[in-house]
Order: C-alpha cells, then structure tokens, then sequence
C-alpha cells in the first residue's frame, strides 16, 4: 500500500487557475494545420510548469518531509496569530504557499543555476539534492556514482580526471595526452557534497567548472553541458575543514536551509522502515525530465516578464546599499567597495560616515552592496518562482519572497549598526531571511512614501533617452542637458545624501555625458 502511495500521481491540475504561457511566434506556425500542436519539449495534454508542480507536490507529500510552509502567499484576507512571549506571528496562508526546502532546489533544477543546501547532518539535504538528479533522468546509481564528496585529501584528479598513464610515457608533446575525464562533468545534475571540506587549490578546479562550464587538466579540454548544481554544508558559516574561497562561494546563487524535523511525522518514517522505501527509488516515471525539455524549462523562465513596476522597485531596493559617503574623494568612488578594497578598519569607516539617519537609513544596516551578479540570479529566480506558479509575468510578491534565499550570504549585516540595538529587532541579529524580507519591505513602503511610480523624473529622462537620439536636434539637445542640470539641482539642494539620490545623480551623469557627446557629433557636422 504503502508502495503504491509513492507511485500515485494525482490527476487533479495542481494550480488550475493557472494562465496559459505565451509562446514565442514562429513562422513555421504559419504553415501548421488546424490541430494543435504542443510547444517544443512538452508533452501532449501537460504544459513544463504543472509537470514541474507536479514534481513539487509529489516531493514534498511522499519523499522530503518538510512541512515547513515558509514561502507565503494569500489571496485575500488570512488568519494571524501572535504566539509566545516575544509574540511572534504565526500566519495561516489563504492562497497555494510552498516549503522552501523543496521549491528552492527544485527552481534551481529549472533554471539550471547553483543551489547551496545547509542545515545539520541527517536533515535530508544529501537526499534532496539526489533526488533533483533522478529527475533530470539518470538513475539513482549513476547519481549516487556522480556525487562528489568533499574531504581533506581531495586532488583535482580525483575531481576531474586522470591523464592516461600510457600516453605519459608515449606521448611526444602535451596536446598528446588523452585524460580519462570523470563521468559526473558530463550529468546535467551536479551534486558536491560537503563542498566546505575540499581543499583550497582543488577549489580553484572547481570554480573553473562553475563559473566557466569547462575542465582543464594538463591543457586538455572537456566542455561540460547546462547543468543545476546542488552543494551541501553541514554549517555555512565556516564549520567545513577549508575556508571556502571568496570566489567560489559567489558563485553559488541561492541558499536554502534544511529546517528541523517535526516529531509529528515519525509516522511518515516508520512506514519507510517498515516497508524498506527509498523515495529517490520510487520516482514516478511521468516526473522524469528528458534532456529537450530541460532546455525548454529554462527557455521558458527567460520569457516570463517583469513589468517595470517591479523591476523599479527592485532597482529603489539595490541603491539603497553601496554608498559609503566619507569613503571616496570623488564622487562615483564614494562606495562601500572603495572602504573594502582599502584595507583601513570598518569601525573606524563607519565612524567617519556621521551625516546620515543611521536609524533611517537602510544602508546603514550593511557591510557592502549588491553586486550585478545577485541581481541578475534575483532575476532569474523570480522569473522561474512566478513560472512555476503558473503565472505570465513576475509579481512584487514573487521578488519578496525568492529575494532572502538570492541574498542571504551576499549581503552581509553590520550587527554594529543601531538597527540592531532595538529590542525589538533582536531577532534579525540571527534571523538572516527575516531580516532581508523585512529590510525588502521597509525599501518598498519608502518608495511607496515618495511616490516614485508617479513622480520619478529621473526615470522620465532615461525613458526620453532610451527612445534614441535619431533626428533629434541641437536645440532638442540643448533642451535636455538644460533639463538634466535643473533636475541635478533639484536633487542637490539641502538635501542629505542617501543611496537612491547617489544612484540617480550617478544615472543622470551618464545621461548628461551621453548628450555632450552627441552634441559634439552634431557640431563636427
């Protein structure tokens, strides 16, 4: 029974309000007869986004037991409690919510990006990244074979390869030289297990493979296929045998941790026991993913669209981060990466930088900003969130969810800062995903404050410009550097200096620049 449990795949939509994607036009449509046919790697009667549901529900009631429903949406008015003595709320979502644990690896697996799963030993996380392996349609021994796990002793041969002891001996020149190349660079799941206990130079291997899709050893060459990576940690936060290196761990796009285990659902494992059931062994053969429709599952996230109110609150969220006023002498160096590369004590930098609210302003609260890399995963991520609920286009909700798990070792809190000192604000001190949600949400009740879907001049300047400069004249010209220079004015006078007003001073320079040049071609005319 218990067996055939495992095997049942509900025929129910698993979100039947779902809107039908968008499809790209293509001419060959024009030459297709009346019946339809479906999109390039679906199957028949079943769109990618509900077979990816589908993959979702049956993980998360049969195989990982994390009922953890910790990624919230409502639809309409909820029921809220306030629980214990620091009062904290616990929420009872009125519209489809989902566990972390299992959507996070499971919208990695979809856009085919780098997932980091912590938490301590036992918790599953070995097991979920084996099971995102299974769906991607090898075997549970070619992907247990493929894991890689870290130890001290770790070689780069043993990572990537071995050259042919033959063709040492043989060989005449080093292009010569066959390598027997590991099987797991060539599996579209890559799992690296205990990623924090490889050592520092075999890292450096690594990153290539990452970062660059390829292995190199002895100056031979292997060109790895699209892949989701999936790396575990007993502890993020250093607790491996190697100090995990600045550059590998920016690689990793979102962090995901395995939450404990509720006693509750002993049952769950009992049955397991009792019936000898390994879940990775009993994936239903209808979730299995083929190669073809890997790539049109990340073809199919790039089209979903942000519309721009979304993409504006995002870019009024990132500004808030990076300036760092006392810390450069000119002005697009006055960053929190100048005082970085510096070298000169943090403390000391923050002390110097007086001039601002450090209650009210949100960049207080950091050491750094956000980087273009993080921005371009938060993209990602929101895309793939809001195609796996079915929708065309991402919601503010979708970005304030993904946001914590893009951000979570990226931007880094300065526990110092007064923030932090306020009772009731303690538990942000250890609360990484609370924290950046709620500093997502105080960013977006200020822009609300001022307005800025209504009243953002600066936007209207880029929007003028983006629309390109043929035909437009040298009085036109004229008129909008005029423009430009009162708008630099207005945001100047009186004003103290926060991250949003350096961003759009910054953007109207570029702007400024862009038609003094064309000035100059009209001239040389």
């Amino acid at each position: 029974m218990a067996f055939n449990l495992f095997k049942h795949l509900s025929q129910a939509p698993t979100n039947p309000k779902a809107a039908p994607k968008p499809r790209q036009f293509d001419v060959a449509d024009l030459y297709r007869g009346p019946a339809a046919v479906a999109p390039e790697g679906e199957e028949a009667g079943q769109a990618l986004d509900e077979k990816l549901r589908q993959a979702y529900f049956w993980i998360v009631n049969n195989a990982i037991i994390s009922p953890h429903y910790d990624i919230e949406y409502n639809d309409g008015p909820h029921q809220s409690y306030r629980v214990g003595d620091s009062k904290r709320l616990l929420t009872l979502p009125s519209a489809q919510s989902y566990s972390s644990f299992v959507l996070l690896p499971l919208l990695t697996f979809a856009a085919r990006r780098k997932c980091l799963i912590v938490g301590g030993p036992g918790r599953g996380k070995t097991a979920s990244a084996i099971l995102m392996g299974v769906l991607s349609g090898a075997s549970v021994k070619d992907v247990k074979r493929g894991m890689q796990h870290g130890h001290p002793q770790m070689t780069i041969a043993d990572l990537l390869g071995n050259p042919l002891p033959a063709d040492l001996v043989n060989a005449q020149s080093m292009d010569q030289i066959r390598i027997a190349w590991r099987a797991w660079l060539g599996m579209r799941v890559k799992i690296i297990d205990e990623y924090n206990r490889i050592p520092t130079r075999t890292q450096s291997a690594l990153l290539t493979v990452m970062s660059d899709n390829y292995a190199e050893v002895l100056n031979q060459i292997y060109e790895c296929p699209e892949a989701a990576w999936f790396l575990t940690a007993n502890d993020e936060q250093g607790g491996g045998t190697y100090q995990v290196i600045e550059a590998l761990r920016d690689r990793i796009d979102v962090v995901v941790q395995a939450l404990a285990f509720n006693p509750r659902f002993l049952g769950d494992l009992l049955a397991r026991i009792e019936e000898n059931l390994k879940p990775e062994e009993l994936v239903p053969a209808e979730l299995v993913f083929t190669p073809e429709q890997l790539d049109a599952l990340g073809d199919a996230v790039r089209a979903v669209e942000i519309p721009e109110p979304v993409r504006r609150r995002l870019e009024f969220f990132a500004s808030q981060f990076e300036l760092m006023e006392t810390a450069g002498g000119q002005f697009e160096y006055m960053t929190k990466d100048t005082a970085r590369l510096s070298g000169v004590d943090w403390q000391q930098v923050v002390a110097a930088d007086d001039g601002r609210d450090r209650l009210k302003d949100l960049g207080c609260q950091t050491r750094n900003g956000v980087s273009e890399r993080n921005l371009m995963t938060l993209l990602v991520y929101a895309k793939a969130l809001a195609y796996f609920r079915g929708n065309g286009e991402v919601e503010l909700e979708d970005l304030r969810q993904i946001l914590p798990f893009v951000l979570h070792d990226k931007l880094q809190p300065d526990l110092d800062a007064p923030f932090f000192g306020l009772p009731e604000h303690a538990a942000f001190r250890t609360d990484r995903l609370g924290w950046l949600r709620h500093l997502f949400d105080l960013a977006c009740a200020e822009y609300d404050r001022l307005d800025l879907d209504r009243n953002d001049p600066v936007g209207e300047l880029a929007r003028q410009f983006a629309q390109g400069l043929d035909g437009v004249s040298e009085r036109d010209t004229r008129t909008r550097l005029a423009k430009i220079e009162r708008t630099i004015d207005q945001l100047v006078k009186g004003r103290k200096l926060y991250g949003p007003q350096y961003d759009d001073l910054l953007k109207l320079k570029y702007l400024h620049q862009r038609y003094t040049n064309y000035l100059a071609w009209l001239r040389s005319r």
